[in-house]
């Protein structure tokens, strides 16, 4: 039981914490409130869930043969941040925009090329699983699955909080512009380390 509150402190720790798609989520949850930001919530777990029972089954020893795998996905993932920072800098500040309603597929997009997603994935499993069973990497996926659901709908559920405080165009670029610099800052961040 121990083991298993010790997961859990760890999946609560590494989901809640600030991080790209926890900036993603509350920007959607500002911009297209609760309900349609759980896409971007769903897709999010979902693709983290994925990566992080891979890490577990083998894929961080396949990597560790390739490491010009781990950069190109790290390149991809500052690329991908960045591209997200440029759509919501150049966003009108229409609340509910349909051309960038929350996506199911960019959640999970996001986690596979987000930096954070992959060391919570390689601390994880490296910290709780690193013998290898194969029912543990399962207990453990499934806990981190309803604390990572959780934590980025928190994220979510914030930002439809100050969806009220955001209905006019001009509040909703500006606070969408700080948002992207966020991003942006944490995709510079990542080539930097």
């Amino acid at each position: 039981m121990q083991a298993l509150l010790s997961m859990a402190a760890f999946a609560l720790a590494s989901s809640i914490s600030p991080g790209p798609v926890n900036i993603v989520a509350f920007g959607c949850g500002a911009s297209h409130g609760f309900l349609p930001s759980l896409r971007h919530v769903s897709g999010a777990t979902i693709g983290f869930t994925l990566l992080f029972l891979l890490t577990g089954l083998g894929l961080a020893e396949l990597l560790d043969d390739l490491p010009a795998a781990r950069g190109l996905i790290q390149l991809a993932g500052v690329a991908f941040l960045l591209y997200l920072a440029w759509k919501l800098a150049s966003d009108q500040g229409e609340l509910g925009d349909a051309r960038q309603r929350p996506s199911f597929r960019h959640g999970a997009l996001m986690q596979w090329l987000n930096p954070k997603a992959w060391l919570a994935s390689l601390a994880g499993m490296g910290a709780f699983a690193s013998h290898g069973d194969a029912l543990l990497v399962w207990r453990f996926a499934a806990i981190y699955f309803v604390i990572c659901y959780l934590s980025i709908a928190c994220w979510a559920w914030a930002g439809a909080r100050l969806q009220q405080h955001l209905r006019q165009p001009a509040r909703m670029r500006l606070f969408n512009r700080l948002l992207a610099v966020l991003l942006a800052g944490s995709a510079l961040y990542l080539l930097l380390d």
